[in-house]
């Protein structure tokens, strides 16, 4: 569970520390420019569950109209909690148990993106055993590198998730051939924290080659699914703080040749709402080494994962200190070498009390909470300007 407060932004300081703010006035601005850009092609948005699945986002997010993107059974019972249409969401992960599965046909949903042959058989088994025809994609990799981190890049023809080139054709024919599924079409998903276009030019190629030379129109699929993965700049969110949907959706409007028919999806997370949050934490200590001074804070790897999972780097900001500017690592509390936010930060002299902000905390931050080291979930504020 989580404390939800909505306040004024001069009322936040004085909560217990760490907490998530969440800023729904730049999430609005977010979702109507994604949602502009999609929709001068015809595209349709499918919101990323695994972002961020805090019921104060999600019920704004699916207010515009939006698809969901789910990798677990919570997570679709979660998205038709919170307003998504069972009929427009999405089941993608390549460890479906099979009450997910049976679970996912029941609630009527759109599609059930297959990574494999083996949950292609399963699935159809299942839908016989409940006498319903089961909705799927093939999940394809298309063997486009994302140049991104390695941790989160998909989209390789040897990976845990989809089905490799070579037995594409295989999967295709066998949910062709069953009569307990219905083919939808094509899934891809190339990785994630993508910054460059480059990567997803080259997957429209693929794309076209793949859907002329499976013979995808014979087979009366309707259905493509580009995935997503579109970056965000975590080096200056305050000037970058909403992503180019623009280029990103005219990247392949100018590039796709696929039949005007399809309905064509894009699986949208990070870039909705990585910038709308941030994680607010106090200094319990500074501490001078001997060549490296600490700030040593409240929240740790258990509120943020992501810069001792991926070595990524989020921009931190102090809230309370204008002071000279000094050097700092600044650190979790957990019992983790690995817990460290940021080495070498210039901030304001800082002392025990201070406040920092660490930017760009919107997507995987809480719903990679963890309570290791038996943590206290933190707090959650809503900011509403």
């Amino acid at each position: 569970m989580f404390d939800l407060y909505l306040l004024k932004m001069s009322d936040y300081l004085s909560q217990q520390t760490p907490f998530y703010l969440y800023d729904t006035t730049l999430l609005h601005r977010t979702l109507a420019r994604a949602s502009e850009c999609a929709g001068r092609h015809g595209y349709r948005i499918h919101y990323a569950m695994k972002a961020n699945h805090n019921p104060a986002l999600t019920r704004i997010i699916s207010s515009y109209d939006m698809g969901a993107d789910c990798v677990s059974g919570n997570e679709v019972a979660e998205a038709i909690r919170q307003g998504f249409a069972a009929s427009e969401v999405v089941y993608a992960g390549v460890g479906k148990s099979d009450q997910e599965i049976r679970q996912a046909l029941d609630s009527n949903i759109l599609c059930l993106n297959c990574e494999s042959l083996e949950e292609l058989q399963l699935t159809a088994e299942i839908a016989q055993a409940m006498n319903k025809v089961a909705p799927v994609a093939v999940r394809v990799n298309p063997g486009v590198k994302a140049n991104t981190h390695k941790y989160i890049t998909t989209g390789m023809e040897e990976n845990k998730f989809g089905v490799h080139l070579a037995l594409v054709r295989q999967a295709l024919d066998y949910a062709s051939e069953s009569p307990w599924l219905r083919l939808m079409g094509l899934h891809f998903h190339i990785g994630s924290q993508i910054t460059s276009l480059e990567p997803y030019e080259k997957l429209c190629h693929r794309v076209n080659e793949l859907w002329q030379s499976m013979d995808m129109d014979s087979r009366g699929a309707t259905l493509l699914n580009l995935g997503g993965g579109l970056g965000v700049d975590y080096e200056d969110p305050e000037t970058n703080a909403i992503a180019p949907f623009d280029r990103y959706f005219d990247l392949f409007a100018a590039n796709l040749r696929v039949p005007s028919h399809l309905k064509i999806r894009f699986e949208l997370g990070r870039s909705i709402v990585a910038q709308c949050g941030k994680l607010i934490t106090r200094v319990l200590y500074t501490k001078k080494g001997i060549n490296r001074n600490f700030a040593i804070t409240d929240a740790g790897m258990t509120e943020l994962m992501r810069p001792a999972l991926y070595q990524s780097r989020h921009l931190i900001t102090s809230l309370t200190s204008n002071g000279p500017q000094q050097t700092y690592d600044v650190v979790g509390p957990i019992c983790e070498s690995s817990d460290v936010f940021a080495k070498d930060v210039m901030l304001p002299e800082t002392k025990r009390g201070d406040m920092l902000a660490i930017h760009t905390s919107g997507a995987y931050a809480e719903s990679m909470t963890l309570n290791y080291n038996m943590r206290n979930r933190p707090g959650v504020v809503v900011l509403k300007r």
